[in-house]
């Protein structure tokens, strides 16, 4: 996990350079003990947005997540992460117990006053689909919320999910020839975004850890080309995927 020592200079450096807004993930980000201070120095220059599993989302946390966001003129985003309508659907991806803490987490942040997006990956069964999408508003409405953001998010074949549903094709993976007009790839999150660990600064989240990925120390390091070699590439370009919206 990174300080907040680690991270102010990121913060700093992210200023300079002009980056707009600035999004932590994990593993579990609440796991972090500095992870509020973290957030408290982020929001004095930009808005922030956690993705969390929810399960350490007290009333307490979201009471204090709530006094920060309030105390900046910048917003503060929470994303939380769910696999299913109920805990026969979400718990054997996620773990024993979890939907129930989950769905307690989000109830927390309602009472806070804070409106989370749920996320939702297509692990999921149906999670797209139209019916799919009508039974997650139907459970986020019980969890009281009034005005709900679904995130749908697809499947990486990579890592674990690789070995529970198949990699990617050899036919999976970008050409020149799938660029937008004018030969652009702007729709590509990594685009406009890099990941900064304690190990360094990777082109995009879904790549930490795949050496070749890894761009660099500083931010200033990854402001060149990547070559979309990585057939998670082909994932983003084909289906969207970007954390961005």
């Amino acid at each position: 996990m990174m300080t907040l020592e680690q991270v102010r200079p990121f913060l700093e450096e992210g200023a300079r350079l002009g980056v707009k807004e600035y999004y932590f993930t994990g593993g579990e980000p609440f796991l972090n003990a500095e992870m509020e201070r973290i957030l408290a120095e982020t929001l004095k220059v930009g808005p922030a947005t956690v993705l969390t599993n929810g399960l350490l989302l007290d009333r307490e946390r979201c009471a204090r997540l709530r006094a920060l966001s309030d105390g900046s003129e910048y917003s503060l985003d929470l994303r939380v992460s769910i696999d299913g309508y109920d805990a026969a659907g979400n718990d054997p991806l996620r773990g024993e117990g979890t939907f129930d803490r989950i769905v307690q987490g989000v109830r927390n942040l309602v009472s806070a006053g804070l409106n989370p997006v749920i996320t939702v990956t297509e692990a999921c069964a149906g999670a797209g689909s139209r019916a799919g999408r009508r039974r997650f508003y139907e459970l986020l409405a019980e969890m009281g919320i009034d005005r709900p953001r679904l995130k749908i998010l697809p499947l990486f074949r990579i890592g674990a999910e690789a070995e529970r549903g198949g990699s990617y094709a050899a036919w999976q993976e970008l050409t020149e020839a799938d660029a937008t007009g004018g030969g652009s790839w702007d729709h590509l999150q990594c685009s406009s975004c890099r990941m900064v660990t304690s190990s360094g600064v990777w082109v995009c989240p879904i790549l930490v850890n795949e050496p070749s990925a890894r761009m660099g120390e500083t931010l200033a390091d990854t402001l060149t080309d990547f070559a979309l070699a990585h057939r998670a590439c082909w994932t983003c370009h084909v289906e969207g995927a970007s954390c961005r919206t």
